[in-house]
């Protein structure tokens, strides 16, 4: 009975690790006492796993941060700016990469793949000198051992590492990362030797960046790298783990003829043409297969049935002792244990399955191939697979036809864009290089106590209304004398970007400790959509109103598009995620109508995930991009000209699909751009005409660094470079909810500063 996992949540049923990192971060508790959190979490999950009858217990899938950052440590590839001694790395000079510290940033943070977990890219250039400077995978398998626990190291793959890296500052983009491989493999070879040495019996290297579009150079590094390391393997078994897409054919052909390698992992739930492709393409004799068939990027239970179907047909072909039966990819992707979940109904619960109840289905399905099925799981399991297809909570007939309405046509406003900044500038008036945030202010403890009481009923309606409404005034104030130009009202109604709307739509259901690692210590409670989405009343028209009432300044409506609702959810997987994006697009539309209505002349509909949905796969991206861009018109197609449209993304690289962003036809756009050394410009100045306002972030809200008032002077000049004065917007990069005062004050003091001495020289320059 072969089970797998291959990776598992690190923030703990209640987010124990997100607490102690914080604590340690604000000086309130020391190393020893965040170390003791971690180590805890490591155990029980080991120990967990081991309990529920799994063979292969990954290790060294827990970290701190971030697992990119992990192997960057463990390679000693540490920028200079952080003035590393070449010792073990310690906690000082590890989170300095992640976060910065007061004299120096952070480094760059993208998403990993199409999910909404964020990593710390490595930055790399021909003088980066690797050195073996981590010894956390050996420390943490010797830790599981001391248990009676033998596990699998889990290490990215030395070819994945260097194709996510990106250039150190400074390095000719011609130099090739990939001519770095030998140097990384002597100390994936150190590594590797340490495991051997510690008693390990396989190791599993992460290659997910096989399923993306590789040429054949990149291939290339593939055969190489592991041909390299072929030697170190003896005695050794091999695990080269893939996931989030299907491995392409070439891809395929590449991996399965490594040597040494002992076996392979496909994610078998978004890989849907991997069953094929072993088929016709054939399975290397004498190789493990671990199909992941349990979906780890989702909530929902695993249809055992069809699984169990998949596995067999997969035994006919790589033989009964090579199947191993797995997760999709790692569990981190999907909430930790529903056994926490108290207040869900119960038979919306019984359609779900956490990572702890993944590992089970895991272990179900093992035993049911080895012959020993248990009859009562699978057939609970099969009445809750029929309870949701059957149950009238579901379906909406309403909601379906008004969506399947929208595909035939397109949903544009009437007017161009230039034409509709003329129409907006006239009424609303703002000087060159307007200054805004990006919609959320500080989230104090304070207010997360007033949130919470008020959903336990400990304080009324009324008083919740006026602690909310003092705080909007607060706000309102702060960006008065602060002069920015269009204001926002801090959002301190709101949970959530997503769940504060997922809690108004209908087709919702939401958990209470359902959090998923976004970044660092920041976790995410994604809603679940479950059935056809609708709106049954406005949802912010209130608050927004009433912070448009408490000033003569433009006051933006805030909303979340329905590409990130849909995105930033755990979605249903009974239909298409286009139909329930489009159902969700129609939603926002009437509040949209509503805020316009209500005398709200600047609208934001946040698409901060837009880029995060795009396939993996170039052949499947323009259809995406199609549905999603469009839903995201249908949006706001209704409005009058003099209605200004804004948006906002995060962090992604936006390059690639710049063309679609100007499709969305937004009138303004904020966009993520200080972190990433202002890559997202030199799209522009590779010669793309982008006529409608644009604000590139002018500094890191992720960091708790304040940039200076010359540092944003540069920044908006680099801008400057490339953009026309009359569309730019000055902003920071992102929502300030998880910053504190004490930053944003003299961060925001600063950008405004910059901006009216760059209108001065602009003035002084006619």
């Amino acid at each position: 009975m072969a089970s797998h996992i291959v990776g598992y949540p690190r923030m703990g049923p209640k987010r124990e690790l997100k607490f102690a990192l914080e604590s340690f971060w604000d000086g309130k508790s020391s190393a020893q006492d965040l170390q003791k959190v971690a180590a805890d979490l490591r155990c029980s999950i080991w120990k967990q796993m081991a309990g529920a009858g799994i063979k292969y217990i990954p290790s060294n899938t827990f970290s701190y941060y971030d697992q990119v950052l992990d192997t960057s440590a463990m390679l000693g590839a540490v920028p200079d700016r952080y003035g590393w001694n070449g010792e073990e790395i310690g906690f000082d000079t590890y989170f300095s990469m992640a976060r910065g510290n007061a004299s120096v940033p952070a480094m760059e943070m993208t998403k990993w793949f199409d999910t909404n977990y964020h990593f710390i890219v490595p930055e790399l250039g021909p003088n980066t000198k690797f050195s073996y400077a981590s010894h956390k995978a050996v420390a943490e398998y010797k830790d599981a051992k001391a248990l009676g626990i033998d596990t699998v190291p889990v290490i990215i793959g030395p070819v994945t590492y260097l194709l996510l890296s990106k250039h150190a500052k400074g390095v000719e983009k011609s130099f090739s990362l990939l001519s770095l491989l030998g140097n990384v493999l002597s100390i994936y070879k150190e590594v590797i030797a340490e495991l051997k040495a510690a008693g390990a019996t396989w190791i599993q290297f992460d290659e997910p960046t096989l399923v993306m579009d590789l040429d054949s150079h990149q291939l290339q590094a593939f055969t190489d790298a592991y041909s390299e390391l072929e030697s170190s393997f003896s005695g050794l078994n091999v695990l080269i783990e893939t996931y989030f897409a299907d491995v392409p054919a070439e891809a395929y052909k590449t991996v399965t003829a490594l040597k040494g390698v002992s076996g392979f992992g496909f994610d078998l739930v978004r890989g849907t043409n991997i069953l094929d492709l072993i088929k016709s393409s054939g399975f290397p004799a004498g190789k493990f297969l671990f199909a992941g068939v349990v979906d780890g990027r989702n909530i929902w239970a695993n249809d055992l049935a069809a699984s169990l179907s998949t596995l067999q047909a997969l035994e006919s072909v790589v033989g009964k002792d090579k199947l191993v039966v797995s997760t999709s990819c790692s569990l981190m992707h999907t909430a930790v244990d529903l056994v926490n979940e108290t207040k869900l109904d119960s038979e919306i619960k019984s359609w779900l399955a956490f990572a702890a109840q993944k590992v089970v289905e895991v272990n179900a399905l093992a035993k049911a191939l080895a012959g020993q099925q248990d009859e009562a799981f699978f057939s609970a399991n099969a009445a809750a697979q029929a309870s949701r297809k059957s149950s009238p909570r579901v379906t909406n007939e309403e909601v379906q036809k008004a969506a399947a309405d929208l595909k035939g046509s397109d949903h544009r406003r009437a007017t161009n864009v230039s034409a509709r900044l003329d129409a907006q500038q006239k009424k609303l008036n703002l000087p060159v290089l307007p200054t805004t945030t990006i919609g959320s202010f500080p989230q104090t403890m304070d207010l997360r106590r007033v949130r919470r009481e008020y959903k336990a009923n400990k304080i009324s309606e009324e008083e919740y209304v006026k602690a909310i409404k003092e705080e909007i005034n607060k706000v309102v104030k702060l960006q008065e004398e602060l002069d920015i130009d269009v204001l926002v009202h801090g959002e301190p109604e709101r949970n959530d970007m997503v769940e504060y709307f997922g809690e108004q739509l209908s087709g919702f259901a939401f958990t209470v400790n359902g959090w998923v690692q976004s970044y660092g210590s920041r976790c995410v409670k994604p809603p679940i959509i479950y059935g056809d989405v609708s709106r049954p009343k406005p949802m912010t028209v209130f608050w927004s109103t009433m912070a448009q009432s408490m000033t003569t300044r433009p006051m933006k409506g805030m909303l979340t598009g329905p590409v990130t609702i849909l995105n930033w959810s755990f979605v249903r997987n009974d239909q298409p995620r286009s139909e329930t994006c489009y159902q969700i697009a129609l939603a926002i539309k009437k509040e949209v109508e509503d805020l316009e209505a209500a005398g709200i002349q600047v609208i934001q509909i946040d698409e901060a995930a837009l880029r995060e949905g795009l396939p993996l796969r170039k052949s499947e991206q323009a259809f995406y991009l199609e549905w999603a861009v469009h839903s995201f018109r249908i949006s706001n197609c209704g409005v009058k000209d003099t209605t200004q449209i804004h948006t906002h993304m995060c962090y992604s690289n936006f390059n690639d699909i710049i063309h679609s962003i100007i499709d969305m036809d937004a009138d303004v756009i904020t966009i993520e751009n200080s972190r990433s050394d202002e890559k997202l410009l030199s799209v522009f100045r590779e010669g793309v005409k982008y006529g409608a306002g644009i604000g590139p972030g002018v500094y890191d809200i992720h960091s708790p660094r304040i940039p200076t008032t010359e540092e944003i002077v540069d920044r908006i000049n680099k801008m400057l470079a490339v953009l026309e004065t009359n569309i730019l917007w000055v902003n920071p990069d992102c929502g300030l909810k998880t910053r504190k005062y004490a930053e944003v004050n003299p961060a925001l003091s600063n950008m405004v500063a910059a901006a009216k001495v760059l209108r001065t020289q602009l003035a002084s320059a006619k």
